[in-house]
């Protein structure tokens, strides 16, 4: 088992980066593939990259899943047992300014891998979803068991286009396939167009930072370390398919096909301003706060529902905002050798 390669896209991405990284400590060998776009610093892709290379048991890939024959390529090259699917385009906002690197990054992308993955005997797909699916649902805490049809922005609508896409493929062709709804994910390595990371530089820099709904947001702020052990225990859990599901009374997270949804949260709404106190702590400065009206595509709360997760993996993320806080800002300061 430990001599299978793991597919892993967008190894160069925040996720990606840390996924990888585990498979490698348990001796897994792993395949990094990333287009290493500029959508953020690139160099910051290259230095995570550059940690995973001194891995022997790491190659990367430098592709576009958007290009169908490169990725049939890639497929047809090396049949993957299991493939961790974290390539996106991400960011609810730039969905705003520029709607067609989604198309083609989270529709076109992720059509090629289940295409990879169909003809490629792979035996379980684990691909990302979020949290922004719930849209305009305003019942917390958010539950896989709830129905996700009113998104409010379009990187929203291409994961739940995802998470059908997947279905189907399912349906059709058996392919086990797991989507993971992520909720704001935070932590060493992060993306610099987050919040925690968009925070931290604007408090060292003396600049005010922009708190949304006036700072009265709430946000299910989940740790790295938390989403990847989750997403390491599934990958040997494919879905199996419930021989009890009824299209009489469909339950939206399951399926008769071997498909599956589940959230990774860390089932704890922080409030932002709590999340800014906490920040200033660690580095010891005070944030200049600019209170601004909600953003067209945001939500005022999210509140991951884990029950299922932790029926059916043992797991529930565990680390405190004050102690994934304080390990941002340690890896913050090295990397910025502040």
């Amino acid at each position: 088992m430990a001599e299978q390669t793991i597919l892993v896209t967008g190894a160069a991405g925040f996720i990606g980066f840390h996924v990888a990284q585990r498979l490698l400590q348990a001796g897994r060998r792993v395949v990094g593939v990333d287009n290493l776009n500029d959508y953020y610093d690139p160099a910051l892709k290259q230095a995570r990259l550059n940690v995973l290379r001194n891995d022997e048991r790491f190659r990367f890939s430098r592709l576009d899943l958007a290009d169908a024959a490169a990725t049939a390529a890639l497929f047809g090259d090396e049949a993957f047992p299991v493939v961790i699917h974290l390539a996106a385009q991400a960011g609810v906002r730039y969905s705003l300014q520029n709607p067609q690197a989604y198309i083609a990054a989270n529709l076109q992308g992720f059509g090629n891998v289940l295409e990879g993955c169909r003809h490629n005997g792979c035996r379980h797909l684990l691909f990302a979803s979020s949290s922004s699916v719930y849209g305009a649902n305003t019942k917390l805490p958010f539950s896989v068991h709830d129905n996700v049809d009113h998104p409010v922005s379009l990187y929203a609508a291409t994961k739940k286009s995802n998470e059908l896409m997947a279905h189907s493929y399912s349906h059709l062709f058996r392919l086990p396939t797991t989507g993971l709804r992520f909720f704001t994910v935070y932590g060493p390595w992060g993306r610099p167009d987050m919040a925690m990371y968009i925070f931290a530089k604007a408090i060292l820099e003396g600049k005010p930072i922009k708190l949304f709904n006036h700072g009265r947001m709430q946000r299910d702020f989940t740790y790295v370390d938390d989403i990847v052990e989750a997403i390491v225990r599934l990958v040997e859990r494919p879905p199996q398919g419930d021989p009890a599901w009824s299209g009489d009374r469909p339950d939206p997270s399951t399926s008769a096909a071997p498909w599956r949804i589940y959230n990774i949260g860390n089932n704890k709404p922080e409030e932002l301003m709590h999340v800014v106190a906490v920040l200033e702590r660690a580095l010891g400065r005070e944030a200049v706060k600019e209170l601004a009206p909600m953003e067209p595509g945001d939500v005022p709360a999210t509140y991951a529902d884990v029950d299922d997760l932790m029926r059916d993996v043992g797991f529930r993320p565990s680390t405190s905002i004050e102690d994934g806080v304080g390990r941002f800002v340690q890896w913050y300061k090295d990397y910025h050798q502040l």
